[in-house]
């Protein structure tokens, strides 16, 4: 895909701007420029600001808005269930501003799974953002969410944001801080 190609929007989108995450409504008719496009969503640049798009909103950008979950098909709780899914799909998450899923960026402190008595597996997310001020938090965790929810075998899905310990370098993957030129 080339960033620096103008794509005019076909129609309103609705977005959130970055780093606030305030919702805004883009026009049609408006000029954006793709600066990434990772795990379903886009982020543009929208007059020297960034917006990130979801993915159901893809076609307004002339994309195609069906993103297949790596998990396979939407999630049924009586599936049989495998953790090794559940971390496929964080992988498919992405910090708006950082070409980086959030596993590799170090953003999941913990996750975890347990059966539940009724059938189904319960996944627990404990994730923090790069920087506690950031307005996208709750877009993130939305993210993961939904998407958690589409693995086969997971009934319920519960993200906490935190930030203790706080985020630092450190915490990226080997390959992440490589690929950052972080090493």
């Amino acid at each position: 895909m080339d960033t620096n190609e103008a794509i005019t929007l076909t129609r309103d989108c609705d977005a959130v701007l970055i780093p606030m995450g305030d919702p805004l409504t883009l026009p049609k008719g408006t000029t954006v420029y793709i600066t990434q496009a990772l795990g379903g969503s886009c982020t543009v640049d929208v007059n020297g600001n960034l917006a990130r798009i979801a993915a159901d909103d893809r076609d307004a950008l002339g994309l195609d808005p069906h993103v297949e979950p790596v998990s396979g098909p939407e999630a049924d709780a009586s599936a049989e269930f495998d953790e090794d899914r559940v971390w496929d799909e964080l992988r498919t998450c992405y910090d708006p501003e950082i070409p980086f899923n959030i596993v590799d960026l170090g953003l999941i402190y913990d996750c975890h799974c347990a059966p539940l008595p009724e059938g189904g597996q319960r996944v627990d997310v404990r994730m923090t953002l790069t920087a506690p001020g950031c307005g996208m938090g709750q877009v993130l965790v939305d993210d993961v969410r939904g998407k958690l929810e589409r693995v086969p075998g997971v009934a319920e899905v519960d993200v906490a944001l935190v930030f203790d310990p706080p985020w630092n370098y450190d915490m990226m993957s080997e390959a992440a801080r490589l690929e950052a030129g972080m090493y």
